[in-house]
């Protein structure tokens, strides 16, 4: 693929089309009932926490938002296995904590009441994997307790429409949100570029009435979101191509240099968990003596 075809649909984006499309009240509302079979939510009773970053920076999760303000949904989309969940997402509670509590009221006597988290994946990659998987922090934990005082659980659920969850008749917008996906990597599978797959794929659903109202308000923004959820590794090579015509600061002509370096030496992975872990990010500089 040519540079000026990955820069059709690779602007920078901070959003991904799965955060978009169901950063919208009544898709949030139709997702948790479908993660909750039996109770009933309103738009109105759907309030968003997520925390917001720039592109592949760390700390940033797809989607959080509080019910009735007594439960706490953390999720992401995921399209490539991370057995690092329940320990990502640890870090997103303390943080979405931090914007939900007063500072100041961890100080009083009183129990602050805190809404029930629950924390979702929802994976739709090409690599085989369960319908459903539970991840636990302590599964990572060198030392096995029977009853660790520390734990947190992670649902994964497999969203691949060939797949068929369950989960997919229940919730309309996942359904019509893998149907999409799926469009695409048959399109992909044809031959056909990515950006090709994605256009063509958006037409099959204008058509069919699928997600067809968020596809015409966002446009060309869903492209972008959608490319770069299928190729990371182009998304960042494009960025940085970008900043270096726009004229980027020192600090990021520096990630530059490490991406390059890293991607010649093909160690795109732990770039990437660079992105993730600022203290990696530190030795990765110093090894590549860019400090």
């Amino acid at each position: 693929m040519s540079k000026e075809e990955k820069l059709i649909t690779n602007k920078e984006v901070k959003s991904s089309a799965f955060a978009a499309y169901f950063g919208e009240p009544g898709n949030a509302a139709r997702l948790f009932e479908a993660l909750e079979p039996g109770v009933k939510v309103l738009p109105e009773e759907i309030d968003f926490t997520t925390l917001n970053g720039v592109l592949f920076m760390a700390r940033k999760n797809d989607l959080a938002f509080t019910v009735k303000k007594k439960v706490l949904v953390i999720s992401e989309h995921q399209a490539t296995i991370n057995l690092n969940m329940p320990l990502r997402d640890a870090i997103y509670y303390g943080r979405n904590m931090e914007k939900l509590i007063e500072p100041k009221a961890l100080y009083r006597r009183e129990r602050i009441p805190l809404p029930t988290p629950e924390f979702y994946v929802f994976y739709n990659g090409n690599d085989k994997y369960p319908a459903e998987e539970i991840l636990r922090l302590s599964d990572s934990y060198l030392v096995k307790t029977d009853e660790p005082m520390l734990d947190l659980t992670v649902k994964v659920i497999n969203i691949n429409f060939p797949e068929n969850h369950p989960i997919l008749e229940r919730c309309c917008p996942l359904y019509e949100y893998s149907w999409f996906i799926q469009r695409i990597k048959d399109y992909l599978e044809t031959g056909k570029n990515r950006d090709e797959a994605i256009v063509q794929a958006i037409d099959d659903c204008l058509k069919a009435g699928i997600m067809a109202d968020f596809l015409a308000e966002h446009g060309s923004e869903a492209v972008n979101m959608l490319y770069t959820e299928f190729n990371m590794e182009d998304a960042l090579e494009v960025r940085f191509e970008e900043g270096v015509e726009k004229g980027i600061t020192k600090s990021e002509e520096r990630q530059s240099m490490l991406y390059k370096k890293m991607k010649k030496d093909g160690r795109i992975a732990d770039y990437l968990k660079g992105m993730e872990d600022m203290d990696y990010l530190h030795t990765l500089y110093e090894e590549y003596d860019l400090m």
